[in-house]
């Protein structure tokens, strides 16, 4: 007799239900550590537990990836790193106490490597991340609307921008391609013009970058593995 699964419980992760008068079909969606169903308010709970029987490989393979991507491999000596369009190299050294760039090499204390790492990322990424916030508001004919521009390390999003023009931009973005990191700077520079996702906020962004939706699937595909 096979075990009996609960549909409401997929690899341990609960599903949440968020149900909508406007919706039309029922979707699910996956992200690391969470699973939810999107349905229209009418569709039973009979049905939707079949549903999500029917799509339970398919979200537990997908979280087992998330799982993999974001467990722990640590820091090793030698390891290859990208940093806003160069290849850097780790040493980790136990005579360093601090975080020293020596040309293509990054030296690393052995101790709490990781955070070092962040630290000295953060600070390195401070001045190229103004640089190309400033360039995009030029652009945008906004600089008067520029705030301060900050490193962030938000748990949800890759960039930031707030009613005042303060901009912020994840510290991780270093290791996208240059690309990418060119079109988050675009896409929050762009909302000291639109605070918001209107069809005139799009229309900025494209006519500075026509392939922006390149960048913005490659953050899909690949953002995690940043």
């Amino acid at each position: 007799m096979e075990p009996t699964h609960d549909p409401w419980l997929i690899s341990g992760v609960p599903v949440t239900l968020r149900r909508s008068a406007r919706r039309r079909t029922v979707g699910l969606q996956v992200r690391p550590g969470q699973v939810t169903l999107y349905a229209p308010t009418g569709v039973s709970l009979q049905r939707l537990g079949l549903f999500l029987a029917e799509r339970r490989s398919w979200a537990e393979a997908h979280l087992q990836r998330y799982a993999a991507r974001s467990a722990p491999r640590g820091l090793q000596d030698g390891a290859r790193l990208p940093f806003l369009g160069e290849m850097l190299t780790l040493r980790i050294d136990p005579a360093h106490a601090r975080t020293i760039r020596q040309g293509p090499i990054l030296v690393l204390p052995s101790i709490n490597p990781e955070q070092a790492l962040e630290r000295w990322t953060r600070h390195a990424a401070a001045g190229p991340y103004r640089k190309r916030v400033e360039d995009w508001a030029d652009a945008l004919g906004a600089r008067d609307r520029l705030g301060r521009v900050l490193v962030s390390g938000a748990r949800t999003r890759w960039g930031s921008c707030t009613q005042n023009g303060d901009i912020r931009l994840h510290w991780r973005l270093t290791r996208a391609p240059l690309e990418v990191l060119d079109y988050v700077a675009l896409h929050e520079a762009a909302h000291l013009l639109e605070l918001n996702h209107s069809a005139r906020y799009w229309a900025h962004v494209a006519r500075w970058m026509p392939d922006y939706p390149q960048a913005r699937r490659w953050l899909r595909e690949h953002g995690h593995d940043l």
